[in-house]
Protein backbone atom coordinates (compact mmCIF):
# COMPACT_ATOMS: atom_id res chain seq x y z
CA UNK A 1 0.00 0.00 0.00
CA UNK A 2 1.56 3.28 -0.76
CA UNK A 3 0.88 6.13 1.74
CA UNK A 4 -0.91 8.67 -0.16
CA UNK A 5 -0.57 11.48 1.61
CA UNK A 6 3.28 11.61 0.40
CA UNK A 7 1.63 12.25 -3.46
CA UNK A 8 4.49 12.82 -5.48
CA UNK A 9 6.95 13.17 -3.02
CA UNK A 10 7.51 9.87 -1.81
CA UNK A 11 10.62 9.09 -3.48
CA UNK A 12 11.50 12.41 -1.74
CA UNK A 13 10.09 11.88 1.69
CA UNK A 14 11.03 8.29 2.02
CA UNK A 15 14.72 8.73 1.40
CA UNK A 16 14.87 11.77 3.61
CA UNK A 17 13.38 9.82 6.24
CA UNK A 18 15.85 6.87 5.61
CA UNK A 19 18.86 9.39 5.75
CA UNK A 20 17.71 11.26 9.44
CA UNK A 21 17.07 7.69 10.49
CA UNK A 22 21.08 6.57 9.80
CA UNK A 23 21.79 10.38 11.22
CA UNK A 24 19.82 9.30 14.42
CA UNK A 25 21.46 6.50 15.16
CA UNK A 26 24.49 7.52 15.43
CA UNK A 27 23.83 11.31 16.70
CA UNK A 28 24.82 11.28 20.34
CA UNK A 29 27.30 8.55 19.51
CA UNK A 30 31.44 9.64 20.32
CA UNK A 31 33.84 8.85 17.89
CA UNK A 32 32.61 10.15 14.14
CA UNK A 33 35.68 9.38 11.34
CA UNK A 34 37.36 12.12 10.39
CA UNK A 35 38.23 13.78 13.43
CA UNK A 36 41.01 13.54 15.60
CA UNK A 37 39.22 13.22 19.24
CA UNK A 38 36.14 11.45 20.34
CA UNK A 39 32.96 13.49 19.33
CA UNK A 40 29.64 12.92 18.36
CA UNK A 41 27.24 14.64 15.41
CA UNK A 42 25.46 16.28 18.47
CA UNK A 43 28.56 18.11 19.88
CA UNK A 44 29.55 18.60 16.36
CA UNK A 45 26.26 20.48 15.52
CA UNK A 46 26.81 22.72 19.16
CA UNK A 47 30.14 23.83 17.05
CA UNK A 48 28.62 24.20 13.90
CA UNK A 49 26.03 26.88 15.48
CA UNK A 50 28.88 28.64 17.12
CA UNK A 51 31.09 29.03 14.02
CA UNK A 52 27.66 30.54 12.05
CA UNK A 53 26.58 32.59 14.89
CA UNK A 54 29.75 33.04 16.81
CA UNK A 55 28.10 33.01 20.43
CA UNK A 56 25.61 31.44 22.28
CA UNK A 57 23.71 33.38 24.64
CA UNK A 58 21.89 30.11 26.09
CA UNK A 59 22.39 27.67 28.23
CA UNK A 60 19.88 24.70 26.44
CA UNK A 61 23.34 22.50 25.45
CA UNK A 62 24.95 22.62 28.97
CA UNK A 63 25.92 18.65 29.15
CA UNK A 64 26.76 18.87 25.71
CA UNK A 65 28.93 22.65 25.88
CA UNK A 66 30.38 20.96 29.27
CA UNK A 67 31.91 17.86 27.52
CA UNK A 68 33.19 19.85 24.35
CA UNK A 69 34.92 22.46 26.95
CA UNK A 70 36.82 19.68 28.79
CA UNK A 71 37.47 18.68 24.91
CA UNK A 72 39.33 22.44 24.91
CA UNK A 73 37.08 23.05 21.81
CA UNK A 74 34.91 25.66 23.28
CA UNK A 75 35.54 28.67 25.75
CA UNK A 76 33.34 30.46 28.21
CA UNK A 77 33.28 34.10 29.03
CA UNK A 78 30.98 36.23 31.20
CA UNK A 79 30.11 39.65 29.67
CA UNK A 80 31.99 42.63 31.42
CA UNK A 81 28.61 43.97 32.53
CA UNK A 82 26.75 40.45 33.90
CA UNK A 83 28.52 38.05 35.15
CA UNK A 84 25.88 35.74 35.54
CA UNK A 85 25.37 35.48 31.98
CA UNK A 86 27.99 33.27 30.17
CA UNK A 87 29.13 33.35 26.59
CA UNK A 88 30.15 30.22 24.60
CA UNK A 89 33.11 30.37 22.08
CA UNK A 90 34.76 27.91 19.39
CA UNK A 91 38.50 27.93 20.45
CA UNK A 92 40.86 27.13 17.49
CA UNK A 93 41.64 23.65 18.70
CA UNK A 94 37.48 23.50 17.70
CA UNK A 95 37.93 25.22 14.83
CA UNK A 96 40.53 22.81 13.06
CA UNK A 97 38.59 19.51 14.56
CA UNK A 98 35.29 21.02 12.83
CA UNK A 99 37.41 21.74 10.05
CA UNK A 100 38.61 17.95 9.97
CA UNK A 101 35.25 16.79 10.62
CA UNK A 102 33.56 18.90 7.70
CA UNK A 103 36.14 18.04 5.34
CA UNK A 104 35.61 14.46 6.09
CA UNK A 105 31.39 14.76 6.26
CA UNK A 106 31.55 15.92 2.60
CA UNK A 107 33.94 13.34 1.26
CA UNK A 108 32.22 10.73 2.75
CA UNK A 109 28.32 11.06 2.47
CA UNK A 110 27.87 14.84 0.80
CA UNK A 111 29.69 14.33 -2.19
CA UNK A 112 27.79 12.04 -3.42
CA UNK A 113 24.39 13.62 -2.48
CA UNK A 114 25.86 16.75 -4.48
CA UNK A 115 27.09 14.70 -7.10
CA UNK A 116 23.14 13.09 -7.80
CA UNK A 117 21.96 16.39 -7.18
CA UNK A 118 23.79 17.60 -10.31
CA UNK A 119 21.28 17.94 -12.53
CA UNK A 120 18.76 19.72 -10.29
CA UNK A 121 18.29 23.15 -11.72
CA UNK A 122 20.31 25.76 -8.99
CA UNK A 123 16.98 27.84 -9.21
CA UNK A 124 14.94 24.95 -7.64
CA UNK A 125 17.67 24.65 -4.30
CA UNK A 126 15.73 27.02 -2.55
CA UNK A 127 12.20 25.77 -3.47
CA UNK A 128 13.69 22.58 -1.95
CA UNK A 129 15.41 23.81 1.45
CA UNK A 130 12.13 25.84 1.65
CA UNK A 131 10.33 22.79 1.36
CA UNK A 132 12.41 20.56 4.13
CA UNK A 133 12.17 23.61 6.08
CA UNK A 134 8.62 24.64 6.58
CA UNK A 135 7.85 23.22 9.45
CA UNK A 136 9.96 24.66 11.45
CA UNK A 137 9.50 28.38 9.98
CA UNK A 138 8.25 30.00 13.17
CA UNK A 139 11.80 30.83 14.47
CA UNK A 140 12.59 34.08 15.10
CA UNK A 141 15.70 35.65 16.22
CA UNK A 142 17.50 39.22 16.84
CA UNK A 143 20.98 40.13 16.93
CA UNK A 144 22.68 41.12 20.12
CA UNK A 145 24.85 44.00 20.42
CA UNK A 146 28.52 42.63 20.83
CA UNK A 147 29.37 42.28 24.54
CA UNK A 148 32.66 42.56 26.20
CA UNK A 149 34.14 39.13 26.90
CA UNK A 150 35.53 38.12 30.49
CA UNK A 151 37.15 34.57 30.26
CA UNK A 152 36.06 32.13 32.97
CA UNK A 153 38.46 30.26 34.76
CA UNK A 154 38.61 26.83 35.96
CA UNK A 155 38.73 26.44 39.40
Amino acid sequence: MKLEWMREYRDVVEQLIKYCNVYAAAYKKEGIPGTDIPISYAQIQVIEYLLENEELHQNNFSKLVNKLEQKQLLDKFHTADNRKEVIIQVTEYGRRVYQEYSDYIYREHFSKMFEAAKDIPKECLPLIADMLGAPYKNANCKKKETPVLIPIHKD
